[in-house]
């Protein structure tokens, strides 16, 4: 079956806005500007201010959500009832675990490379599986198994690329590790979101665009009030401002007056965070939840390559492996062997309209927020 004009918007949409948003961040990283009070010139590195501009722009996903519902009030068919009851506070625990994966990765964006960073983050396959068996009493087959094991080998492959890669005096070896560590460890909390998500929310059939929003709403609040403590609080050889706390909010607003395409960047990273949650949505509706999976694997290559592009990074061929690796228990563990086992089986025939509707409605559910 032919993909429609819109199909195809959606999925360059996410692909495109999937990878603005980590070029965005690791943009702004890269830039040096005079910080308050006359301090030297020193890196945007303001990782949570960061986390809480990419909760703002999750929160707008409320607006896409009650646009989309006065568009299709009075319709019998409206996958957006105006009447569903739900509890605000089912998003609070999933908001605060989003909240502190956020921030813990945007972290580690400033001690390594975006497409190390994007690679890595293929590791919440890992953890989400274990979850789902011990909490949510799931049986994973085989083929999930084998993708978890191949997650775990593709994570050791990207871990040898980037120790034997060179490193320049803004990311030496320490602060590489360290974030690679950080990262992984952002994933085990990823994980937990994700299945408190499915045990909670998905049972109460919110609309994804509304849970998206509200756990957007509740993380750019908390962490919003959380800055002004953060001034406060030393951070040491992790602190990127002068001040040595984790965070100064006040110093970032600074740089961004003395360098105003920090702002650009910063915009860049909200907006596309918005756009990346609602195509994705829209993709797993009109085509599968097995599409958005290849176009978010498509994503890390994209941001790869733009990365050696710009020469933000150097080139590494255990990258390549380690990226096919990766791929490969995120197909397995997703199933996507499925269709092409099928094919090669009984020969390749389009899918019909009801067949494709029939593995839409049947499809495993897919994380809520799967962009940070």
């Amino acid at each position: 079956m032919a993909w429609t004009k819109y199909q195809l918007f959606l999925a360059g949409l996410m692909l495109v806005t999937g990878s603005i948003n980590t070029l965005s961040a690791k943009w702004a990283d890269n830039f040096r500007a005079e910080g308050c009070g006359g301090s030297k010139e020193h890196s945007f590195h303001h990782p949570f201010l960061q986390a809480v501009g990419m909760f703002l722009g999750e929160f707008s996903c409320l607006v896409a959500f009650y646009l989309l519902r006065c568009r299709t009030a009075g319709q019998s068919d409206s996958s957006v009832d105006p009447q569903q009851p739900f509890n605000a506070l089912l998003f609070l625990p999933p908001a605060l675990c989003d909240m502190t994966g956020t921030s813990l990765m945007y972290v580690a964006l400033n001690m390594t490379s975006a497409s190390s960073f994007q690679m890595l983050r293929g590791a919440v396959i890992i953890f989400t599986g274990l979850f789902s068996v011990a909490f949510l009493g799931r049986r994973l087959v085989p083929s999930q198994w084998l993708g978890i094991l191949a997650t775990i080998v593709g994570l050791v492959v990207v871990g040898l690329a980037d120790l034997l890669s060179k490193h320049d005096s803004q990311h030496n070896l320490s602060d590489v590790i360290t974030g690679d560590l950080l990262i992984i460890m952002a994933q085990i909390i990823v994980a937990i979101q994700m299945v408190l998500e499915e045990k909670f929310i998905y049972k109460h059939n919110v609309h994804p665009l509304r849970a998206v929003g509200t756990e957007g709403l509740f993380g750019f609040v908390i962490l919003s009030l959380l800055l002004v403590p953060m001034y406060y609080i030393p951070a040491g050889s992790f602190s990127g401002n002068p001040q040595g706390t984790l965070e100064d909010a006040l110093d970032a607003f600074c740089q961004v007056g003395r360098q105003p395409l920090i702002a650009l960047a910063l915009l860049g990273n909200i907006s596309s965070i918005a756009f990346f949650n609602f195509a994705g949505i829209s993709v797993t509706k009109e085509l599968s939840a097995t599409t958005r999976m290849v176009l978010d694997s498509l994503r890390t290559v994209v941001i790869w390559a733009l990365s050696l592009a710009l020469g933000w990074e150097a080139f590494h061929p255990l990258q390549i492996l380690g990226f096919i690796i990766l791929l490969s228990g995120t197909a397995l563990y997703n199933g996507l062997h499925h269709p092409l086992l099928a094919c090669l089986s009984r020969g390749c025939r389009p899918p019909t309209q009801e067949g494709e509707q029939e593995r839409l409605l049947g499809d495993s559910r897919i994380p809520i927020n799967d962009s940070s």
